[in-house]
């Protein structure tokens, strides 16, 4: 994830509380995909070019294409992100950053985050589709400058997130107007994120100083996922919530595993070949490595899809449970396919493929795997993060 200092914290909770309307488009495709187009190649390093992100949608039809949340891009060295939907896809969750240029030079020389209060922010607001009210959820009552990771739990009611308190990360429950938030990061808490809660509601799952963990959603009864590896990574409920998903082994050399609900069934899934697990999604230079790779359930459960090498070049595989995997692009020397999600019937796979230097989004049909291009982006700018719109009303 992107990170962004003084946020213009009054325009935001102005935002929530006035809210901000723009008319959804008349003619909006029955299929929406969600992603994020920004620069790659403008000298000045990472924030040169993060600075330039907008959320976008388009149709899964390539019509329709628009920015949303433009409204929060209010001042200089502020961007916007597509982070996902809500379960019933009348809502887009976006982010919004910013950060001082001048923090953002030092970062550059010593190659790593510093992320004061006075110097970067992130918010992670709700875009209602249908009348384009923008709500700032993290703003309301707020605990910390930088808010990201935000989802539904199911049901609506609760939203999950992670702030960033005091220096670390931690998995916090918020209301679903954004009151009455709440640390279930458990006693002695560590650095934490992917978080997410399981199908049914009763069980979350995060990573927390780069090992996984189970917990009620309260933050109690928290147990390690122990692997024996020092590298466990992003984990992800299966669609009935009985598998937890992630990678495992040592960093920039790990591979999926599941583990059942109740910590049982250890097993590793596939190898991936040498990948480091992270796409680099600038072409100039990037001190932060890029964003990472992860495996993602098929929309049934009954397999996962990953990215892995294959000679020069990332492709995509699916494995099922029983380990047996099938390699889905066969790509000229070069190609970097990235981020695969299913859609929500099962029938296509959306992902990112840098083709002849540049990033874009494809769309592949799983009964036959051709693929089409949804994205059509030049040199120098790319589409990421993308995200089907869930089966709405």
């Amino acid at each position: 994830m992107n990170i962004p200092g003084a946020l213009g914290q009054f325009s935001l909770i102005l935002l929530w509380s006035l809210g901000i309307f723009h008319p959804a488009a008349a003619d909006e495709p029955a299929v929406l995909v969600g992603y994020t187009e920004l620069q790659t190649d403008l000298p000045g390093g990472r924030h040169a070019n993060v600075r330039t992100e907008r959320a976008f949608v388009i149709g899964a039809d390539g019509s329709g294409r628009r920015e949303i949340g433009s409204e929060l891009v209010d001042v200089p060295d502020a961007w916007t992100q597509f982070v996902g939907w809500s379960p019933d896809g009348t809502q887009a969750v976006v982010s919004r950053g910013w950060q001082d240029p001048e923090n953002a030079a030092w970062e550059e020389e010593h190659r790593t985050f510093r992320m004061l209060p006075d110097a970067w922010s992130l918010d992670t607001c709700l875009i209602h589709m249908s009348s384009g009210r923008t709500v700032n959820v993290t703003a309301v009552d707020r605990v910390s400058h930088y808010n990201g990771g935000l989802f539904f739990l199911p049901g609506g009611e609760l939203l999950g997130f992670t702030p960033l308190i005091n220096g670390i990360s931690k998995p916090y429950l918020m209301d679903s107007d954004g009151r009455n938030k709440r640390d279930v990061s458990g006693k002695d808490g560590g650095f934490a994120y992917g978080y997410s809660a399981s199908p049914d509601g009763q069980r979350i799952s995060y990573h927390e100083n780069y090992q996984v963990y189970i917990a009620d959603v309260d933050g109690k009864r928290k147990r390690h996922i122990d692997t024996g590896h020092p590298f466990v990574f992003a984990p992800r409920w299966s669609p009935d919530g009985e598998w937890l998903l992630f990678v495992s082994g040592e960093h920039y050399n790990c591979h999926p595993y599941v583990v059942r609900r109740d910590g049982t069934d250890l097993k590793k899934l596939s190898d991936r070949g040498g990948y480091r697990g992270v796409i680099e999604f600038l072409d100039v230079y990037d001190f932060h490595e890029g964003s990472s790779d992860v495996p993602v359930w098929s929309a049934d459960g009954g397999s996962v899809f990953y990215t892995a090498l294959a000679g020069e070049m990332v492709e995509l595989f699916e494995v099922t449970l029983g380990g047996s995997s099938t390699r889905l692009t066969h790509t000229p020397a070069g190609t970097l396919h990235y981020h695969p999600i299913p859609s929500p019937d099962g029938r296509h796979l959306l992902y990112g493929s840098k083709r002849a230097g540049v990033r874009n989004l494809f769309i592949m049909n799983l009964t036959d795997h051709s693929e089409r291009q949804l994205t059509n982006l030049g040199p120098g700018h790319a589409a990421m993060w993308a995200a089907w719109r869930p089966q709405h009303p």
